[in-house]
């Protein structure tokens, strides 16, 4: 691991190596509390693992649950860090499987007893390996849509991490809500090859206004940084960022994981099998995302348009379209 932290709201960091020695934690919550480990191969102020890591913190501190971590965690140590929050009698580990699929459910068989949730876009597998995705796709599709009606251009931007399913699923949504309020715009996609490279967005995201967008959809943090740097407007995605742009990022395409995760624990304290597909819990219909914008900055007439689009998807009367393949 490139980095490591284990914390607990009551517990006490004990030393040691790798993922440590072990938590001294008093024998009374260790028994009426679910210990979860959350293993993050970003530093935690990444936005994806951010909305992971402020769920798991507030389920600690709402008596739910006992929260330790490391973020930071590589590749090549993912297995060993599952493996050893495991050992350590976790009862349920939290994380992604995107760069290690093959091992991390390799590692679920060898500990059935130990829940796994982890961020995935293959599928769910025997009895105890959960996925989620991340599809806050409805958000990104309103965005979209005031966008669309913002663009002096007609030329917007867009930066991702890597061309996954999620984050395609994510740039084409927006691309589509742009496209309904503004046929003929042109939409420039480029991505950075990793999930957290602040300054590299930024470069990303100035060479797209460059090539004349006005508008900036920010997959990843630091595209608001270009924008803001050259005052245009920014659409940010999974966290509001509108408090740290405030004349920047107009909309934020939010992700909540909280309702994931109570599914999933919920799950382990009911001994039911924990190797399904939580997604559905993370969609707007069901309170796992939705739009949060600054109103007054988009036309009114497409605030409305989008604040109806926003009630058809909350009802399930119109269904985002669901698009993996990579944006071009």
């Amino acid at each position: 691991m490139t980095k490591q932290t284990i914390i607990s709201r009551r517990a006490v960091l004990a030393t040691g190596v790798a993922l440590g020695a072990g938590l001294l934690v008093p024998a009374a919550r260790a028994q009426a509390v679910m210990k979860v480990a959350g293993i993050h191969a970003s530093p935690v102020e990444n936005a994806w693992n951010s909305c992971l890591h402020k769920a798991l913190q507030d389920a600690d501190a709402d008596g739910t649950i006992e929260y330790v971590f490391s973020e930071g965690v590589s590749g090549t140590d993912y297995p060993r860090a599952m493996r050893e929050y495991s050992e350590q009698g976790c009862k349920l580990i939290v994380g992604e499987s995107y760069a290690v699929e093959r091992e991390a459910r390799q590692v679920a068989a060898d500990y059935p007893d130990t829940a796994f949730l982890m961020g995935s876009s293959g599928e769910a597998s025997g009895k105890n390996f959960g996925v989620f995705g991340t599809w806050n796709h409805g958000g990104a599709y309103l965005a979209g849509m005031l966008a669309g009606a913002m663009t002096k251009s007609g030329t917007v931007g867009s930066v991702g991490a890597i061309p996954i399913p999620e984050v395609n699923m994510l740039i084409n949504a927006f691309a589509a809500g742009v496209k309904e309020v503004r046929p003929d715009a042109k939409h420039i996609v480029s991505f950075i090859g990793t999930f957290f490279d602040p300054p590299k967005a930024r470069e990303a995201g100035l060479a797209q206004i460059d090539a004349g967008a006005d508008i900036l959809f920010g997959e990843r943090i630091g595209t608001a940084d270009a924008a803001k740097e050259r005052g245009i407007k920014s659409v940010g995605s999974l966290i509001d960022y509108t408090p740290r742009y405030p004349d920047t990022v107009f909309a934020n395409a939010m992700w909540y994981f909280r309702p994931i995760l109570d599914a999933a624990v919920a799950d382990v304290k009911a001994g039911k099998p924990t190797g399904s597909n939580y997604t559905p819990f993370g969609l707007m219909k069901n309170g796992g995302s939705d739009i949060v914008y600054v109103k007054g900055v988009a036309p009114a007439a497409a605030e409305a348009a989008m604040e109806a689009k926003r009630s058809a998807i909350k009802s399930g009367a119109f269904e985002v379209p669901i698009m993996v393949e990579q944006p071009k």
